[in-house]
């Protein structure tokens, strides 16, 4: 069953599931690194439970998104649905982007960029952005410890 946020209707009257464009933004944040590994996917499909979505079919979203993605020139198209989304479920995003990021162990130059630009974009105060990094550090140096 699928949260009314995470369907619209466009001209022609069919229903386009946002939730693709969400993946796909978690997505491009897990391959920027040229690395795609399954425990970035296991995020973004926690990601996708914990943002509503209930579906016993996670593993095909994830393939439609990383089809679409492949194919994307830019972010913009997959920012404009995390753009429609409450702050709570924008900063579960964030705290997704950053765990994703983070689950290698190392933030390179494309990755922080990245952080910077969608906090911009999705019109998050820089220290609410600030403070999920550092838990999401501080919670990946734990497990580490």
């Amino acid at each position: 069953m699928m949260l009314n946020f995470f369907k619209k209707d466009d001209k022609s009257g069919n229903k386009n599931i946002s939730i693709i464009s969400l993946i796909c933004l978690l997505i491009h944040a897990a391959k920027i690194d040229e690395k795609y590994t399954e425990k970035e996917k296991n995020i973004i499909k926690s990601t996708i439970l914990k943002l509503g979505f209930e579906d016993g079919n996670i593993n095909e979203l994830l393939k439609k998104a990383e089809e679409k993605e492949k194919d994307a020139n830019q972010i913009l198209e997959f920012t404009q649905e995390a753009k429609n989304l409450d702050q709570n479920k924008k900063i579960i995003l964030i705290e997704a982007l950053w765990s994703i990021i983070f689950s290698d162990k190392d933030v390179d130059l494309y990755e922080s960029n990245l952080m910077r630009r969608l906090s911009g974009l999705l019109y998050l105060d820089k220290k609410i952005v600030g403070d999920i990094k550092e838990k999401i550090k501080n919670q990946n140096n734990d497990i580490l410890s």
